[in-house]
């Protein structure tokens, strides 16, 4: 409970939901860049946003991270990072022919979907992939296999238009930061018309996405309002308001507090807060305080399961 703020003010209920905020991929990918700049120095160049949040990206680059969309801008002899979301392949070979150090901090759990594709390749089967075109995670994956060996699909309405031979031996694999529901009504589609399609041996989705999702679901119907705070290019935080937005509560996206307007909160008594798995807690706390300048606010943390995954760091930094 925050302490009491000068009278005058609606009162507020904020219920924060709880797991939010950074997961396991993205703390080590952060750490990853923190110690390569103290073993390296500066600068460390980032191939792609390391995590989709533009504060953590601006706090990285005033530390002396250097990001870059493609390999042809990092110069010769210094240390180049690949983000959290994957990159093809043909990333890293290309970094070897140059001599270019290279740190890989691609989210163990989108190497673990990587792996799972080059197995089904091996074993003569077409992927059919569910994601969002376009997304590095998509494209990082894509590019672990020889191309015209994986299919995207999005909807439920592409799995209808699928142009596949009837004989052809198909397996699915998907992003890890879909919405759950939206991913199995796909998942359904495909094995409703290709019974036989082969199914990753565990659910594609990260724990952390489907973390986050379930606690919007518990805490979205008591509010009037839903603030994700997330940026625009972040899958896993526009699914979250997606789910908020689905169980008929309202939801904004939001990046930081200032964004925030008092007619925003007319009618609203309980206001629920999120934060996507790119989003530190210090951007929750800048939240609440814009909140209390408008409202006197009564915090209740809302914890529907408790995470404790780590992921080991790349040799090169132990």
């Amino acid at each position: 409970m925050n302490a009491p703020f000068p009278p005058g003010k609606a009162p507020l209920r904020v219920l924060i939901a709880a797991p939010r905020g950074f997961c396991a991929g993205v703390h080590r990918a952060i750490e990853i860049v923190e110690r390569a700049l103290q073993r390296y120095g500066p600068p460390v160049y980032v191939r792609h946003e390391i995590v989709h949040n533009r504060y953590v990206v601006d706090g990285l680059k005033a530390k002396g991270a250097v990001f870059v969309e493609e390999l042809d801008d990092v110069p010769d002899g210094v240390p180049v990072i690949f983000s959290a979301h994957g990159v093809p392949k043909a990333v890293p070979r290309a970094a070897d022919a140059r001599g270019l150090e290279w740190l890989d901090a691609t989210c163990p759990l989108v190497s673990k979907v990587h792996r799972q594709a080059e197995r089904q390749i091996e074993a003569g089967r077409h992927i059919v992939f569910i994601g969002h075109r376009g997304h590095p995670e998509v494209i990082g994956t894509f590019g672990q296999v020889p191309e015209g060996t994986m299919t995207l699909v999005e909807t439920v309405a592409d799995v209808a238009t699928l142009d596949l031979p009837a004989d052809m031996p198909l397996a699915f694999l998907t992003q890890t930061t879909l919405s759950v529901d939206d991913t199995a009504a796909v998942i359904a589609a495909l094995q409703a018309r290709f019974p036989d399609i082969a199914a990753p041996k565990a659910e594609d989705i990260c724990y952390a996405t489907s973390n986050r999702q379930a606690a919007v679901k518990d805490i979205a119907a008591q509010c009037q309002l839903m603030l994700v705070i997330g940026a625009p290019n972040s899958s896993n935080s526009l699914r979250l308001a997606e789910v908020a937005e689905r169980m008929g509560t309202p939801a904004r996206l939001i990046q930081r507090g200032g964004e925030i307007e008092a007619d925003w909160l007319e009618g609203v008594e309980t206001l629920g807060l999120t934060a996507g798995a790119s989003a530190p807690e210090e951007l929750v706390r800048e939240v609440i305080a814009r909140l209390a300048e408008f409202r006197d606010l009564a915090e209740e943390q809302i914890v529907t399961t408790t995470e404790r995954m780590t992921f080991k760091l790349p040799r090169q930094l132990v």
